[in-house]
């Protein structure tokens, strides 16, 4: 019996071993993201990057996401928010930012995964701000300022929505809202400077959690693709800056949005 037990034991180990060595399938919980042009839900990678996912749920649990704004889409490249929310009486303010998250840079910034945004030169800056890849980013974004730390991913279907938003025509408004999406609004309107109404805006009107099982991954089927990157130093800074407070809509068009700029460089 003794020796049965031992052999068990080993069989066990060895099994251990072997699973270790493959890819592990990402846990996920999933959330909605609720927006003017439609609904998507998003896959959260909870064991695989579990500082940033905790730290995004705290913004969607505390409402921080709530009528916060797409404020940058890059064709091509990335359809970026979270940094950003307007009110009724059309006023926009920056989301109040937690403390910055350590790096988990585990899985590529390919096509349909969300990742955060941070300031150039600090990879370990990210707060509020996320993007989602509107294409295969890996050979950028995977060793870019130590690696964007990808930790989630859009479900089936989701992204018609993020690519009609990223379809949509952008303006060069003042920092950071230099290639600002906007709907029912021309060139004509940005020249003859028309001011802007939220219903000019593309206004995510919540994120809500929608399957809070962190195991949901095993009916989702995910598997994300691992980083590229050799190692997680280095990369190409984004710019930062300084300020916060709220502006009307109506001034837009003539006064600069003086905020901390988190985003990604192409």
């Amino acid at each position: 019996m003794p020796n049965i037990h031992r052999v068990s034991l080993l069989t066990a180990a060895a099994v251990l071993t072997v699973l270790s060595l493959f890819p592990r399938i990402a846990d996920a919980t999933v959330v909605q993201f609720q927006t003017v042009l439609g609904d998507f839900e998003v896959n959260l990678y909870d064991n695989a990057t579990p500082r940033t996912v905790a730290n995004f749920l705290n913004y969607v649990q505390t409402g921080g996401y709530t009528d916060s704004i797409i404020h940058r889409v890059s064709p091509n490249f990335i359809v970026q928010g979270g940094g950003f929310k307007t009110d009724l009486n059309a006023q926009l303010s920056t989301i109040a930012a937690n403390a910055p998250v350590v790096n988990e840079p585990s899985y590529s910034n390919v096509r349909g995964t969300i990742a955060m945004a941070k300031l150039g030169g600090n990879p370990n800056s990210a707060t509020n701000q996320w993007f989602f890849n509107l294409a295969n980013n890996a050979a950028n974004l995977d060793s870019q300022n130590g690696g964007f730390t990808v930790f989630g991913e859009v479900t089936a279907g989701g992204m018609a929505v993020v690519d009609a938003i990223a379809a949509l025509p952008t303006f060069p408004f003042a920092a950071p809202m230099g290639e600002l999406p906007l709907q029912g609004y021309s060139a004509n309107d940005f020249n003859g400077a028309v001011p802007l109404t939220n219903s000019n805006l593309i206004i995510v009107t919540a994120v809500v959690v929608t399957d809070s099982t962190v195991d949901s991954a095993g009916v989702a089927g995910l598997n994300p693709t691992p980083t590229t990157a050799a190692s997680t130093g280095g990369g190409s800074p984004a710019s930062g800056g300084g300020g916060g407070g709220s502006i009307s809509l109506l001034s837009l068009l003539a006064l600069s949005l003086f905020a901390s700029r988190r985003a990604v460089r192409q």
